[in-house]
């Protein structure tokens, strides 16, 4: 049997509205909606996993999942850009923002570069090498744009051309090294 992973992104939150390096807010009351209104468009796995932040542990709540958090899945970590917006460091660190958006294994915030959050994603769908069935997972944007260039083998440079939604999903068939994507899917009615 083939193992079916989903992996959804979480619904609207202020750090998102605000293009803002998440602080680990919650989601905002339009996104607790939306992701309670889309719950029936989601099928239930088990296991089902979900980024450690409170977004992501929120639309899991909301969309009805039963999810165990994993550090595996957690979002990039930005260092001291945590809870800026972008036009505010970029205004500060012009210099250190281009680095970020042009070069991969850059981490002028301190944090974790973009190569490194690929190579940890990456090794976790390695582990499901043997697994089969569907699997569900709610997982922060990057970690989406991480696991689709694991599965396509794509360059780590083209993460920035991955534009991820809220609460849309990226379908993953197959299983370590051997994938198929489907990406982009809505939840329900767009």
């Amino acid at each position: 049997m083939t193992l079916r992973l989903t992996l959804i992104s979480p619904a609207t939150s202020e750090a998102l509205r605000e293009v803002r390096f998440d602080d680990d807010g919650p989601l905002d009351p339009a996104g607790i909606a939306r992701a309670e209104s889309l719950a029936a468009a989601v099928i239930a796995s088990s296991p089902a996993w979900t980024s450690p932040s409170a977004r992501c542990r929120g639309t899991a709540r909301a969309l009805g999942l039963r999810a165990e958090p994993l550090d595996e899945l957690a979002a990039c970590d930005m260092g001291r850009w945590r809870g800026r917006t972008l036009a505010a460091v970029a205004a500060d660190e012009e210099e250190a923002v281009a680095a970020w958006l042009s070069d991969p294994a850059a981490a002028p915030h301190g944090g974790e570069s973009l190569r490194d959050l690929r190579g940890r994603v990456g090794a976790w769908l390695d582990t499901l090498g043997s697994a089969s069935g569907p699997r569900t997972a709610v997982v922060e944007p990057d970690v989406v744009r991480a696991a689709a260039l694991h599965a396509l083998g794509a360059p780590d440079g083209t993460s920035w051309r991955l534009d991820v939604r809220p609460l849309t999903a990226l379908h993953l068939t197959g299983r370590a090294g051997r994938w198929n994507v489907r990406m982009g899917e809505p939840l329900g009615p767009a």
